[in-house]
């Protein structure tokens, strides 16, 4: 286990307007933790694309709703964590888009969860009751 090890949190309500405040926060220890910019960069994305996922499909753009997210990082790996009590995604009906043919039919949306898995070494969604969470997970 590892000695060094830290966690932060925020609470914000669901919506676009504050996804800049989410890319930021999550930027800003990323980058206190070491990451390097395309790291950092990368991160953000993923986050930026796991909220708005959570503001579209778990609560239907219901800004009354909130998120909670949740970092961390120990001398291995970064994470972070965003948790609703909207509708749950259920991953084993996800198949892989083909993102060729999205571009080519200029066809916009639908890459979300694809962008998120190839840009964090590895995601989780889990449900525990009421509460849905991704976790992503940054290697060092």
């Amino acid at each position: 286990m590892s000695k060094n090890y830290s966690k932060h949190s925020m609470s914000v309500e669901a919506s676009t307007k504050h996804l800049a405040k989410v890319r930021d926060f999550v930027a800003k220890y990323a980058t206190e933790y070491g990451f390097k910019k395309q790291d950092v960069a990368d991160i953000r994305l993923a986050v930026d694309e796991a909220y708005t996922n959570i503001i579209k499909h778990s609560y239907k753009y219901d800004d009354q709703k909130s998120v909670d997210i949740e970092l961390g990082c120990n001398d291995d790996e970064f994470w972070v964590s965003l948790l609703d009590v909207g509708e749950s995604f259920d991953p084993s009906n996800y198949s892989e888009p083909d993102v060729r043919r999205q571009i080519k039919n200029k066809k916009r949306g639908g890459v979300g969860v694809y962008l998120i898995k190839k840009l964090m070494d590895e995601v989780k969604y889990l449900n525990d009751g009421d509460t849905n969470e991704i976790r992503m997970t940054k290697k060092r």
